[in-house]
């Protein structure tokens, strides 16, 4: 792996990530949209964890497609539309990351594209 941390110690002090990660040069970068934590429109969980795992899941799925790991992780954000599920939801985090720490925003916003939603995670990978 290439990234280099730059930690500047506010990160420690709020949850597992890293200030900053610095990504090394001839990369190959990949996007994602805001994924939400279904696969079938039809049967979205009800619950923080449900929705949280499966939106992990497709992350990592979509991950896999361009031969890349939570390790190449350079950048997560995530919507959640409930402050009370910010526990829930940093404990299926952390399972699914591991020891992987990218640079992390998590805001907690109104509500998402439809209703029954309750979290969306997008992130930036990096990898040679």
């Amino acid at each position: 792996m290439s990234h280099i941390v730059r930690d500047v110690g506010v990160a420690k002090q709020i949850g597992l990530y890293s200030d900053a990660i610095e990504a090394g040069p001839n990369l190959r970068w990949l996007m994602t949209s805001g994924t939400p934590g279904f696969v079938d429109a039809s049967k979205i969980p009800t619950d923080i964890v449900g929705q949280s795992e499966q939106a992990w899941e497709n992350v990592l799925h979509v991950l896999s497609t361009a031969a890349m790991t939570v390790d190449d992780i350079v950048k997560v954000t995530q919507y959640l539309t409930r402050a009370e599920d910010l526990k829930a939801y940093a404990q299926v985090r952390n399972r699914f990351l591991g020891a992987a720490r990218p640079a992390s925003m998590l805001l907690v916003v109104p509500q998402l594209v439809w209703p029954s939603l309750l979290v969306e995670v997008e992130v930036v990978a990096a990898k040679a």
